[in-house]
């Protein structure tokens, strides 16, 4: 007899998995197919349906607008992806010594993105499951609430590279950290072709394995 399979949400704080990505093994594996990672996170009993990818576009420099864009652009010839964005944005920060005053950039709205999201396509029952990756502590509150509305789903927590979490832990929800061999069987092609012909190439920045300034 045939048992149906659980349906999956995937919801990745794309920040948090970039630079636990980065902070861990370098740049080389920024290149990330998200969906064929999601399809690699996911357990025999699971059927992966859809992606929400939730970002920033970043304002500055520009060079790093560039590799962004490409990425961003290569992500959304992927199939069942939906990418939703958030504000990025500078702070003034003042130092306490000194009264030095420079500019900070931030990220603003993906915790409220994902929790909107979730909540909602729990209302709506789109999954029978959700495969969160990140280690985001902001996201306690809705996973706390979400645990007492949904008994019946269960979320799933993907612990980017160098992320973790003790107040996500603390929820009890089942968690693991994503390991370096799912990423490297995630990697998107070096050259993609939209559907308008336009050539999409990974950064030569991104083919050197270095750490900093990506």
């Amino acid at each position: 007899m045939s048992i149906d399979k659980k349906r999956v949400i995937a919801y990745i704080d794309g920040f948090n998995l970039y630079f636990g990505i980065r902070d861990k093994y370098g740049r080389k594996l920024i290149w990330l197919d998200v969906a064929e990672l999601s399809k690699n996170l996911l357990k025999p009993y699971q059927s992966l349906i859809q992606v929400k990818y939730f970002t920033s576009r970043i304002i500055a420099p520009a060079e790093k607008v560039k590799r962004q864009t490409i990425f961003l652009e290569a992500i959304e010839t992927l199939t069942d992806i939906e990418l939703v964005f958030g504000k990025y944005q500078f702070e003034e920060r003042i130092c306490r010594n000194c009264g030095f005053i420079d500019q900070v950039p931030h990220e603003k709205e993906t915790d409220v993105n994902i929790a909107v999201e979730l909540i909602s396509d729990a209302f709506n029952n789109e999954f029978d499951e959700a495969l969160l990756i990140s280690a985001d502590a902001d996201l306690v509150p809705v996973l706390s609430k979400f645990k007492l509305m949904y008994p019946q789903k269960k979320v799933i927590i993907a612990f980017p590279p160098a992320r973790f979490s003790k107040e996500i832990v603390s929820l009890d929800f089942p968690y693991f950290t994503v390991g370096r061999r799912k990423l490297e069987i995630s990697q998107l092609p070096d050259e993609i072709v939209t559907m308008n012909g336009f050539v999409l190439n990974k950064p030569e920045e991104w083919k050197r394995n270095r750490k900093k300034n990506s």
